[in-house]
Formats: C-alpha cells, structure tokens, sequence
C-alpha cells in the first residue's frame, strides 16, 4: 500500500527538529531508522500530516568516551557493533545489537529509535534497564536526563514528550568484577524477542555478589526489572545453585503476553530459562 499524503522535512540540527514538532503538534511524527514507523504508514496503521527525518542532524551519530559509553540517538546498530571502544568498555552492548534482525535492519536501525518505539520485543530496553543507561532528551524547554527506570511506561509508550528528541544514551563502562549478558529466545523470522533477558552482576570485596540487575523483554507489554530474582542473588556466592534459585523468581509479578508466536505459560516458563543463561554468563564474566 502507498503512505496518505504528508509534508516532509529534513532538519540539520536537534534545536530545528523540535521547532517543527512545535510547529505542527500531534500531527509530526520523527523519523529515525524507518524500520518500525514507515511499514506502519505503509499500511496506513499510522498516518502522519508531517514527517520529520533527523537523517541529517550529524551529531546524533556520533558515539563518544566521555565518561560512560555516550551514543548518539542515530547511531546505528552497526556502528555500535563495529566500535572497538564500544567493545571494549561495554561489550555487552555489542552483543545485545548483533541480535537484533538481520544484516539490513542492523545497518539502518538506530539505538533511538529503538528506545523511543518501545516495542514490547525489542532487545535493548531490557539491556538499558539492567545497565541503568540513561537517555538524554531535548525539548522547547532544553535538556534533560531520562533514567532507563524511568522511560518505558507501557507498550510502545515512554516518558518522552511528543515535543522532545532523543540526543543520546549513556551507558556506564563496565570494569573489574562487573558483568553483563544478554540472553533471547528469537523469533526464527523476525528475530525479535520472544523473551530477552539481560543481566548485570558486580562482586564485592569478598567474592560474593555485591548488586544484581535483571531485565526482560519480550514476554510482556514492556521492558521491566526483576526485583525478585536480584533480591536472590545479592548477597550470594554465584554458584550455579544461588543462579538457578533466583532464576526461578524470573517473571514474577509479571504480566505477560500470548500470541502466535508463543503463549502465556510458554513464555512464563521460558524467562526462568534465559534468566538463568545471562545471570550465567555476567557472573562468569565478573570473574571470582
């Protein structure tokens, strides 16, 4: 199907891009990567008087060490993958977008985008959520910090403003005795998540586990923490049976999601299962 009519701007700068979501209000939509938005114009599930692309706006693209791992909103997953400094100060982002879709989608999705949708099966609200990433955002009345924890209110809503753009989003550099792993159980098609779960793991003085964060995508309308699951692993040992202990609190008080593609009580049982595989993996790579 054809897209309904719309006026199409292409601003140069974050500051033009939100004078035109003034401008014209509910009416403009942004475009970012384009994977998730112009399929649903196409389809006319959305319509859009206004489109404004931010393909233009260069310092959305940039990917910086400036205390944490700073990427810029536009920054693709591709660039993320093939940066040696990501890799190196956090490889588990890397990791989370080398999941995601295949060859085409990782070449023109963006990090932005992605958070800004919210899809409920996308992989790294789960990884933003257990790295406590924090998203940047400006808006008529300037900048301001949005914590993971605080940006993903419900399916494919967040805590942005209609009138804000997403500048970027910063990810903490991981270091001794930290940890993190994504795990997903993908859709064979899409490669979507049918359950995600990402976990971050740090040790204390004595060897046992300091602080834990879980997350999991996928399997509900939103990306959310496990509080049960790291209440279970604080204080432990992070021996394989403190892991399999507290992966069985996965998904508790959870709502979840049944589809063609996995009902309820599979996904219910299938997030013990990869929470036990990412808490697996960071503890093993928090070292002991």
């Amino acid at each position: 199907m054809i897209p309904s009519a719309f006026q199409y701007f292409a601003p140069t700068t974050v500051a033009e891009a939100v004078g035109l979501l003034q401008q014209h209000g509910d009416d403009a939509k942004l475009l970012a990567g384009g994977h998730s938005l112009l399929p649903a114009m196409k389809l006319r599930l959305t319509q859009t008087g206004v489109l404004v692309d931010l393909g233009q706006i260069g310092e959305l693209k940039s990917i910086s060490m400036d205390g944490g791992v700073s990427i810029g909103a536009l920054a693709t997953y591709r660039m993320i993958s093939s940066s040696s400094e990501v890799r190196e100060a956090c490889a588990v982002l890397a990791e989370c977008v080398d999941q995601i879709g295949d060859i085409q989608v990782r070449n023109r999705g963006t990090i932005g985008g992605s958070l800004a949708h919210a899809d409920p099966a996308a992989d790294l609200p789960a990884l933003a959520l257990a790295l406590e990433a924090t998203i940047s955002a400006q808006g008529p009345s300037g900048a301001r910090t949005i914590a993971a924890s605080d940006m993903f209110v419900d399916m494919l809503t967040t805590a942005l403003a209609a009138d804000e753009v997403i500048t970027k989003i910063t990810f903490p550099r991981l270091g001794q005795g930290e940890g993190a792993a994504y795990a997903k159980l993908r859709n064979p098609a899409s490669r979507y998540a049918i359950v995600g779960v990402a976990a971050y793991v740090k040790r204390g003085s004595d060897g046992k586990i300091a602080s834990a964060r879980v997350a999991i995508t996928g399997a509900g309308p939103k990306a959310v923490r496990q509080s049960a699951v790291e209440a279970a692993l604080t204080g432990s040992s992070g021996d394989s049976d403190a892991i399999a202990a507290a992966s069985e609190h996965a998904g508790h008080d959870m709502e979840f999601l049944g589809d063609i593609h996995a009902s309820e009580d599979y996904r219910r049982a299938m997030v013990k299962v990869y929470a036990r595989r990412a808490i697996t993996s960071a503890v093993e790579r928090a070292g002991g």
